[in-house]
């Protein structure tokens, strides 16, 4: 083999090092990218706007990324706060032109009171939604019954029964589905993007709510046991 031969046959072992050491760190790269879920743009942005600390211990970090950014997005919290007085923090409300800042102390937690839906019905009053002592959020619900929850709008509470019954809802409401909740919006979404809302609602901090049932206005104590939360 001549000195030219051994020249060109050692350049195109060279590029071909240089090609399979380019596709390695690309796979490298990528399995990089699927681990951190930054594939679906939606992952990275859900970490960058939680409004809260996130417990990932135990969790999958896509599903908690996209699920903030579902939650977030669709401002959950709009409705399970306790209303604008506490949605945002001090000094943080945007529509008073301030940098948006939201509450942690009452992120998630419930007690938005909507009111009765005609007069003399119970007031209907959002759900606490963060995780309890157990780490599943919205009570204690395990992901199967959170999806049933989403799928049919079944209220497993039944805090607001049919009529007769104490705090009850008289026809045409159907006082065994949940009312106010847009359920028949959600109940379209993938298994995926509900597994990821429930993944991301047990990694954010457990809020307490009310300690007693007096802590609540009169028309709403009947919802004390969907806003009462343990955390220890």
């Amino acid at each position: 083999m001549t000195t030219n031969h051994q020249a060109a046959r050692v350049a195109i072992v060279a590029a071909l090092s240089m090609i399979a050491a380019g596709a390695a760190f690309g796979l490298l790269r990528d399995a990089k990218a699927d681990d951190d879920g930054d594939h679906d743009p939606r992952v990275r942005r859900g970490f960058e706007i939680a409004p809260v600390p996130l417990n990932l211990a135990g969790k999958n970090r896509e599903l908690v990324g996209l699920g903030s950014y579902l939650v977030n997005v669709f401002d959950c919290n709009g409705c399970h706060s306790a209303g604008p007085p506490t949605e945002f923090a001090r000094g943080g409300n945007p529509y008073f032109d301030q940098p948006k800042v939201v509450n942690q102390a009452t992120y998630l937690g419930g007690g938005r009171d909507f009111g009765p839906l005609i007069p003399g019905t119970p007031h209907i009053v959002s759900r606490n939604l963060t995780p309890d002592k157990t780490g599943r959020p919205e009570g204690g619900n395990t992901f199967e019954q959170f999806r049933q929850i989403i799928r049919t709008g079944v209220d497993p509470d039944n805090l607001h029964p049919p009529c007769p019954a104490a705090n009850c809802l008289p026809p045409p409401f159907d006082g065994n589905l949940l009312q106010v909740m847009p359920w028949p919006n959600y109940q379209d979404m993938t298994d995926h993007e509900l597994r990821a809302i429930y993944e991301y609602l047990s990694a954010v901090p457990c809020i307490e709510g009310p300690a007693t049932p007096a802590d609540l206005p009169p028309t709403s104590q009947y919802a004390f046991k969907v806003l009462h939360n343990d955390c220890h």
